[in-house]
């Protein structure tokens, strides 16, 4: 018999997947352990995952179609109701914010810890002093003393970098998981109402704006939690990416058509 540790199948379907996925949103847990990570080392597997492109690419295309087809226009309706506004700017695509910066940073604040609760207390303060400080020099400097702290206790083998936590405390995040998962994924989309200028927006409204960053963060949640922290920095650029890109070239595209 397999134990619960081990994935049945180390290259499962995309339908596969998808039930797990949606299997797991109903109730989040931190078991089996990440898919593909054979007899590799946990911490280096974390972030250095085995991963298809074309696999990211099926799990990007399905939220962009969600998000397109269904949550998208909620979010449209809700700020033409309320008078919201975007705050991107068509003539100055963020490009390294929405494919570098936060892939990395918010990947860190909101889903680092759901598999690393030890480091949670001395490394999360420095990912959300990155996150606030954005593209700066000053973030860029949070960042690396994040992974500095993250890696050099492995890199040189401290004999307290890979001491689990007491079984107790395991025990009881083990049962209390869901509502971390959950929680994370509600604050990660609430944070993206910065993103628009709400005015006068009712606050029964504020939910509906931020629907597609809501389900993508449970997306990235559990792909996270099954295939680790690298997997969901990836798929959050690439998510990022494809949006981002068809705008370009339909502002490119608009601009021979006027010459």
């Amino acid at each position: 018999m397999l134990s619960r540790q081990t994935p049945s199948n180390p290259h499962p379907t995309f339908r596969a997947e998808l039930r797990d996925f949606l299997s797991f949103i109903r109730n989040p847990r931190l078991a089996p352990r990440p898919m593909d990570r054979g007899l590799r080392d946990g911490y280096w597997c974390d972030w250095f995952p085995q991963l298809r492109v074309g696999r990211l690419l099926q799990w990007a295309l399905l939220m962009w179609a969600v998000n397109l087809l269904f949550l998208g226009p909620i979010a449209v309706m809700a700020a033409g109701l309320g008078g919201a506004t975007h705050r991107l700017d068509l003539e100055n695509i963020p490009w390294m914010t929405a494919l570098l910066w936060a892939p990395i940073a918010e990947e860190l604040v909101f889903r680092w810890g759901l598999r690393r609760l030890k480091h949670v207390w001395w490394l999360l303060p420095l990912a959300v002093a990155a996150m606030l400080s954005g593209p700066s020099f000053t973030g860029g400097l949070l960042l690396a003393a994040f992974f500095m702290l993250a890696w050099v206790p492995y890199a040189a083998a401290w004999p307290t970098a890979r001491q689990p936590l007491p079984w107790a405390w395991r025990r009881s995040y083990v049962h209390g998981f869901p509502w971390v998962f959950h929680a994370s994924s509600l604050v990660f989309s609430g944070v993206h109402l910065y993103n628009f200028n709400l005015g006068q927006t009712p606050i029964w409204l504020l939910p509906l704006l931020v629907l597609p960053q809501w389900a993508t963060g449970m997306l990235l949640g559990w792909l996270r939690v099954r295939r680790g922290i690298g997997a969901s920095i990836l798929l959050h650029a690439v998510f990022n990416g494809g949006p981002l890109l068809l705008v370009w070239l339909a502002l490119q595209a608009a601009g021979d058509m006027a010459l």
